[in-house]
């Protein structure tokens, strides 16, 4: 039977105009939405009038809410009529971060109808046992990955044959590729005969399309006739011709010297260089934290609640999914345990985010898409900056290719101009740092993180959920200090700046202002500080004038 293609045309209209509950509407609005995105706003109708839908929009759009908002409406008006209490809605994910966030938002728009609706996250990998007496209770709505979910169907402890109305499956492009297409078809025979499905989605690939023929009946299809990332007016893509050797050097230039601004997303292509890039900064004093597939789930979500709540700046992330495309030469495996359930580059909403470095190149286009998909979110302004060896330019030129086809531009990147010879001081200084960075450091740098992290979240995990401001104090980037110290490269001496970014770096004989409002407030300058980088998240990489593009 053929599919419904939904056209769509953009004309802006106000949630009230949806005709949702006004318990939604005032959560919607308590959360600040002024009004429904284009993917929510074609979305949202179809699925109350009970249509399956597939939902393919690019990263940042909304699609969560579009899914999730129908789904608390039709349990919020299936309640008028019936009181008993059951499962209505199945949320499925590839990640326990991705569930993590979903569950969140699902929270924030049941904010005024906690009591009519319930909604619960089956992820996190406790014992069974541990969710049995909560999935005993029947929450409206369940979130969890296809596994998790799987897991507890075994054990009887989810039943949705008479009681599930709708399976939502979030970015179900990656469902296949993080591994759960046999979890996919089992859980299918314990689902009800006749439901309600929707698929949600950045990319219309072959896992998708096989998805779809499984799950979705007659389903409308809402294509975006879109680019996959945001418009260059909103989102500017830059490269900076590094080879291996420089990179460091420019990346803690940049840092020092203010260049670029705001919070940052550092992409690297293993988790190894994860440590090493952040062994090589705490030598120069800036503050990291890493995210990997390697660390605890608990560790990870924290890591990235700190991140979008202002506690720290950068973050350094390991995309080493990219190294598992084929026409990749083949490495030794990992003994190390990797957590197939973990979302790095993809997915995660990080918010506020001003700035993706990718300091090693992704290995092809999606990659790239999903990494530079972090920023420029919703309505935001952003910078991707991509440092490009030699033997980069080939996987930078497809990149570029396949993008602009999208765009209809004749360039899409434009050259960061960076003249390394300026910042020699810089570059001698890194080149010690990098090579203090050895092998066995790196090493027992990921030895000792992991078993922090692990014994936190054992120990405290409890203890955070009676005391959530302790929460802000165990920190992500705290130093490993698994490389030998040198307290005096944590300043920039003057003589090493360039003069012409000497104001710029903020290093010279200016005296600073005292803040008498501040002061008759009783508010930190340090907290006068996080305010302003959270009323103005979005200072994007600064080129000065010298080295503006004309």
């Amino acid at each position: 039977m053929q599919s419904d293609e939904e056209e769509v045309e953009e004309k802006p209209i106000n949630f009230h105009e949806l005709e949702l509950d006004d318990r939604i509407l005032k959560a919607i609005a308590k959360m600040g939405w002024l009004e429904p995105t284009l993917i929510q706003e074609k979305t949202i109708p179809l699925l109350l009038e009970g249509k399956d839908v597939l939902i393919r929009a690019r990263t940042g759009s909304g699609k969560t809410a579009a899914f999730a908002i129908p789904v608390i409406q039709k349990i919020l008006t299936g309640k008028q009529t019936q009181s008993k209490q059951e499962v209505k809605g199945l949320i499925l994910a590839p990640s326990k971060e991705l569930c993590k966030q979903i569950h969140e938002v699902l929270i924030s728009l049941t904010i005024k109808c906690s009591r009519e609706v319930k909604s619960l996250d089956i992820s996190p990998q406790v014992d069974l046992s541990v969710q049995k007496p909560l999935l005993a209770e029947k929450p409206d709505i369940i979130v969890a990955t296809p596994g998790r979910a799987l897991q507890h169907m075994k054990a009887g402890n989810i039943k949705l044959k008479r009681s599930l109305e709708t399976l939502v499956i979030d970015e179900a492009d990656l469902i296949f590729s993080f591994g759960y297409e046999e979890e996919i078809k089992n859980v299918l025979p314990f689902l009800p005969i006749v439901y309600q499905a929707a698929l949600a989605s950045a990319t219309l690939s072959e896992e998708v399309l096989t998805l779809k023929k499984l799950v979705l009946h007659n389903p409308a299809i809402l294509k975006l006739e879109e680019p996959p990332l945001a418009p260059p007016s909103q989102l500017a893509h830059y490269t900076l011709t590094a080879e291996e050797n420089d990179k460091a050097a420019i990346l803690y230039a940049l840092l020092k010297l203010h260049l670029i601004r705001g919070k940052s997303i550092i992409f690297v292509n293993t988790v190894d260089r994860c440590y090493k890039l952040k062994l090589f900064l705490e030598q120069f004093g800036i503050p990291t934290c890493v995210l990997n597939s390697e660390l605890p789930a608990v560790s990870r979500c924290r890591a990235v609640t700190q991140f979008n709540s202002g506690t720290y700046d950068i973050i350094i992330a390991s995309d080493e999914k990219a190294l598992e495309e084929p026409h990749v030469v083949k490495q030794k495996k990992s003994k190390r345990r990797k957590d197939k359930e973990s979302g790095v580059a993809r997915g995660i909403d990080f918010q506020f985010v001003s700035n993706v470095i990718n300091f090693d190149f992704p290995l092809d286009v999606n990659s790239y898409v999903h990494r530079a998909g972090r920023t420029a979110r919703g309505k935001n302004q952003g910078t991707a900056l991509s440092f490009i060896a030699m033997r980069e330019r080939v996987l930078m030129d497809e990149v570029e290719n396949e993008l602009k086809q999208s765009y209809g531009r004749e360039t899409l990147f434009r050259t960061y101009q960076f003249k390394l010879e300026e910042v020699e001081g810089f570059r001698y200084r890194a080149k010690d740092a990098w090579k203090a960075v050895t092998r066995i450091a790196v090493r027992e740098a990921r030895l000792k993180e992991i078993k922090q992290e692990v014994l936190n979240c054992e120990k405290l995990k409890g203890y955070f959920e009676d005391n959530p401001r302790d929460f802000q104090s165990l920190r992500q980037d705290k130093a490993l200090h698994t490389v030998r110290q040198q307290p005096h490269l944590k300043d920039v001496p003057e003589y090493i700046v360039p003069a012409s970014l000497k104001r710029l770096a903020g290093i010279g004989k200016r005296k600073r202002k005292f803040n008498r409002e501040a002061a008759s407030a009783g508010t930190s300058g340090a907290k006068l500080k996080q305010q302003a980088r959270m009323s103005n998240p979005l200072i994007s990489l600064s080129i000065p004038k010298k080295n503006k593009i004309k």
